[in-house]
């Protein structure tokens, strides 16, 4: 298998064979590279990785800081808080972690035209290791408002890093690795999110006299961030559609795909970007009122508002309470929390009426977190940027982040007084949401595996019927001076190769 695919001709233009094209077609795909995969692994340990992580730290110290709160109340104003205004108080500092992450998906697409995919993503480091000192020195500080803000940073942190991070791993990754590379991101999350029940075991942080250590930790994956990914390349289509610089194109390219000829490969992104010349990259506004892209559009909206609405988000923020009101004793619901860390989803509780109830409580849960991590812990993400051309792809992004952290601000705000209300009926409301976005899902949204950018788009003009805007670009993509074409099995191939790996 290794020796074959090192035996490729270096002059793939100059083959004279009499071999059947279709016997030439079957060449098998690259394999991924190391480049690839350090780009794909510490660009998520920077991100996703540190978003997964904010959303379970917060679970196991809650009383200890709510304890701190009361504290700190006690000494300003010389009498307890109000169970209310604690409620409320952590509230807000659960859910303006959302609040951030909203303005970070707002500004998310000025910072990749500015300074990168790469460089937004390293200058994102910054808000995590700000964040890391504002939450850890609060206590010593006596300031509850160092946590809030400290909060609101690392919400920003993240907002930047789940648009800027699919949007990288989606321009560096060749098509029939899309998929792969983009699970690095659900991945990370699932395993932040399980770092943050294990640090957070008594035995460890979990403890009064440690909780400000969980929150130092988040400055550790930045630095990691900050020390590796300066060495990696940038985004080759960025390079080259944005920054006109083909020589610095061509050489990651190279280093992602591991050849050394990749012309077919820029001669692609020039078809697309000669294509896209008469346009600019598209505002919210001209994304939203674009015909051809409705229903791309209601897509992306609708895939987002599911992930966050489907109940996980209120089991990673209050699963103590949740498995509290469940039945379970105080001092095994930490081991209990860190199980589900390993899996991830959408939503189910209840009473404690029956001996074997809490039981069936966490069962659900699991199967919560198995059905989300399987199935939309990182789709949403990678869909956006399958869904759209290069000059729509950072207003895309913009609306998925805001969606996505809108809908996160009111299940992390609103969550607590809907279980006080509703108690064990309240994932019900969650149900409602998952059972409306599957039915959808499934009658709107084609299959996007192995498609190109333009077969997706082909896909969404019948759907929203409006002829193919960019039509010129496929022109673009099957025409090259002096080449040999054939059509076979619905793929051009140039030269007895399949045209492009992108």
């Amino acid at each position: 298998m290794e020796m074959r695919e090192q035996t490729e001709d270096p002059e793939p233009n100059n083959i004279e064979s009499t071999e059947p094209d279709h016997k030439k077609s079957t060449e098998k795909p690259q394999r991924i590279t190391a480049c690839l995969v350090n780009a794909a692994f510490f660009g998520a340990l920077g991100s996703s990785y540190l978003y997964g992580y904010n959303l379970s730290v917060v679970n196991a110290p809650a009383l200890y800081i709510k304890t701190f709160y009361n504290q700190t109340w006690m000494e300003r104003y010389g009498e307890p808080i109000g169970a209310d205004m604690v409620t409320m108080l952590w509230s807000i500092t659960v859910s303006i972690f959302a609040i951030g992450g909203l303005l970070g998906a707002l500004c998310v697409t000025l910072l990749t035209k500015l300074i990168g995919r790469k460089g937004t993503l390293l200058l994102n480091n910054g808000f995590a290791v700000i964040a890391a000192l504002l939450l850890a020195l609060g206590e010593k500080a006596r300031s509850f408002e160092m946590l809030i803000i400290g909060r609101f940073v690392m919400g920003v942190d993240s907002g930047i890093a789940l648009s800027a991070l699919p949007m990288y791993l989606g321009e560096i990754s060749p098509r029939h690795m899309r998929g792969s590379i983009g699970q690095f991101n659900s991945i990370l999350i699932c395993l932040g999110v399980f770092t943050g029940q294990v640090l957070g075991l008594p035995e460890l942080l979990g403890q009064e006299s440690r909780w400000n250590f969980l929150f130092a930790f988040l400055a550790l994956p930045a630095l990691l961030q900050l020390c590796v990914l300066p060495f990696l390349p940038e985004s080759p289509r960025f390079l080259l559609m944005e920054r006109r610089d083909e020589a610095g194109a061509e050489k990651a390219f190279r280093a992602f795909l591991g050849k050394k000829d990749v012309s077919k490969e820029l001669e692609e992104v020039h078809a697309e970007g000669r294509a896209q010349n008469t346009l600019h990259m598209a505002s919210v506004t001209e994304l939203l009122l674009n015909p051809a892209l409705r229903w791309q559009v209601i897509t992306v909206i609708v895939t987002m508002a599911c992930y966050q609405l489907c109940g996980l988000n209120a089991i990673w923020y209050y699963t103590n309470g949740i498995l509290r009101d469940s039945g379970f004793a105080e001092n095994v619901i930490p081991y209990i929390v860190l199980s589900t860390g390993g899996i991830e989803t959408l939503a189910a509780v209840v009473s404690d009426q029956y001996t074997w109830m809490p039981y069936l409580s966490f069962t659900c849960i699991l199967a919560v977190i198995a059905s989300f991590c399987s199935g939309p812990g990182g789709i949403p993400f990678v869909l956006t940027g399958e869904l759209f051309e290069q000059s729509y792809r950072p207003a895309a992004f913009m609306i998925a982040g805001i969606v996505n952290w809108v809908a996160n601000f009111a299940v992390g705000l609103l969550f607590p007084f809907m279980q006080e209300s509703l108690q064990t009926y309240a994932f019900l409301v969650f149900l409602v949401v998952c059972v409306l976005g599957a039915v959808y899902l499934y009658f709107i949204l084609p299959e996007t595996k192995n498609k190109t950018f333009m077969d997706i788009s082909q896909s969404f003009a019948k759907i929203n019927k409006v002829p193919l805007v960019n039509k010129e670009i496929e022109n673009e993509l099957t025409i090259k001076a002096g080449s040999k074409e054939v059509e076979e099995n619905g793929k051009v191939i140039i030269d007895g190769e399949i045209e492009s790996s992108f």
